[in-house]
């Protein structure tokens, strides 16, 4: 078995500075790092973690649980975010999936400190207050696209959905849209309703008459199983004699139905009548001919930087975080 005597000999240095390059630790010149590296590949020269790990006390394996990995379109870059930032920092990361399960959770956890992991991502796929089954287990824990119900205590890091929506709507109000019309998603989703929070005070402080506001409720039931009434709805407002000049769609799957029920009355997007929507998931957005105006969810940015402050976190941070990550306006042709 190849040593680290071995690549220490080949590459010209000491045993400590081929550690400190494995390690990744700071103040090496790069010309030793290439060196080291060189000798690293040519013996074939695979660290010994398990031995580093007990000296350290670290193990640099971060643990990701999350509930339905496609629920949301796009929310897997979450996990791609936790990723990349693992790769670029030297950390492994262990992937779980809970399928909403308790017990299987719960396994998950006491698997986690059976591997004395350095801390554990509690992801979300669709934002919302989240219990994480942990019980006693007690392992740095950082919650993504969500937070902590009341009486937990967690750091976390998700979405700005209100000002991402207070934006899209300010935008609309600053384009001369007057009457509006809103189709909103699942009542049963936090950022559904966030989203409509924002539009109501959006278009409250844009002087828009309570009058010319038209909300509809787009879906409802169970998450993941809901009843669609998107086509239905935006067809019977578009078919108003004073319909609005503007319809806002609680995410772009909606806008896809709502471009369908205009093109279906002969209308023009945008000349007779602006779509937005929400998320930016770009099968759609960019798909939809004129493109969809929208706003965009920061899923990427969720994964790396939950990485970051879970790194803090297993370093000895020991302040309660709560990070909220904008949601950008994303302008495109369906707006006018």
């Amino acid at each position: 078995m190849v040593s680290i005597k071995d690549v220490a000999r080949i590459a010209g240095v000491s045993d400590k500075t081929v550690s400190r390059v494995v390690n990744r630790e700071p103040n090496v010149t790069q010309d030793t790092i290439e060196k080291v590296q060189s000798a690293i590949d040519a013996l074939g020269y695979i660290p010994n973690l398990a031995a580093r790990s007990i000296r350290s006390s670290r193990t640099n394996i971060i643990g990701i649980i999350t509930d339905y990995i496609s629920t949301t379109p796009y929310s897997g870059d979450i996990v791609r975010g936790v990723q990349d930032w693992a790769g670029a920092n030297g950390r492994t990361v262990l992937l779980a999936n809970t399928d909403g399960n308790a017990e299987r959770e719960a396994n998950i956890w006491r698997t986690f400190k059976a591997h004395r992991i350095d801390g554990v991502l509690y992801v979300a796929m669709y934002h919302r207050t989240v219990a994480p089954a942990s019980g006693d287990v007690s392992i740095p824990t950082v919650l993504v696209n969500s937070h902590a119900e009341a009486g937990l205590t967690y750091s976390s890091i998700e979405p700005d959905d209100f000002g991402g929506s207070y934006a899209l709507t300010q935008h609309l109000v600053e384009l001369g849209h007057r009457r509006i019309g809103y189709i909103r998603l699942n009542p049963l989703l936090l950022g559904a309703n966030q989203r409509l929070d924002a539009f109501l005070a959006a278009t409250q402080a844009g002087g828009i008459a309570e009058n010319d506001i038209i909300v509809r409720l787009g879906m409802e039931g169970p998450i993941g199983a809901e009843t669609n009434y998107v086509y239905r709805e935006a067809l019977s407002i578009l078919s108003m004699p004073n319909r609005p000049t503007a319809l806002v769609c609680g995410n772009d799957e909606m806008a896809l139905q709502a471009y369908l029920a205009a093109l279906s009355l002969g209308l023009r997007i945008p000349d007779d009548i602006t779509i937005v929507g929400f998320d930016d998931f770009r099968t759609v957005s960019l798909a939809l001919k004129p493109e969809l105006t929208t706003v965009a969810l920061p899923y990427y940015d969720l994964g790396w930087q939950g990485a970051e402050m879970l790194n803090d976190l297993a370093e000895g941070a020991s302040a309660i975080e709560r990070r909220i990550l904008k949601c950008n306006l994303v302008g495109r042709q369906s707006s006018k």
